[in-house]
């Protein structure tokens, strides 16, 4: 089952603009920045109490989040929710009916294992199920 949200991804074009914004607007700077080449993908991670904020620059043309800057603009990409256990929560939701864009957890930042839920399954929304790398 799904325990809380892990944390919000941002889509944006302007990694270090988008930093110095949001430890402005957080008070808080990032706690850790970290490529994810298999994404061809830059993060930076916030973190607020519990909340947690992902800002994500493309790192190359084909990328997820230049597709998706170039189809939607910058803003709001998915919201991750953390999970105890990836591959049985990826059978539940299977079973449910939702369309998984992974067919297996795959790695991504922040130590986590990764899946997506297509946003098609949820009114527009791209999910992520995370689970810490244990």
């Amino acid at each position: 089952m799904m325990t809380n949200v892990e944390h919000i991804g941002i889509a944006v074009s302007d990694l270090l603009g988008a930093e110095t914004l949001y430890a402005a607007l957080l008070g808080a700077a990032p706690y850790k920045r970290e490529e994810v080449e298999s994404e061809q993908v830059l993060t930076s991670f916030f973190k607020v109490n519990q909340t947690k904020i992902e800002l994500l620059q493309a790192t190359g043309p084909d990328s997820a989040i230049a597709r998706f800057i170039a189809k939607k603009g910058e803003g709001i990409h998915h919201i991750a929710f953390e999970v105890d256990d990836i591959l049985a929560e990826m059978d539940r939701l299977r079973n449910a009916g939702f369309t998984l864009l992974n067919e297996s957890p795959k790695r991504g930042a922040d130590n986590k294992l990764v899946c997506f839920v297509h946003p098609k399954s949820a009114y527009g929304v791209l999910i992520e199920l995370c689970q810490e790398i244990r």
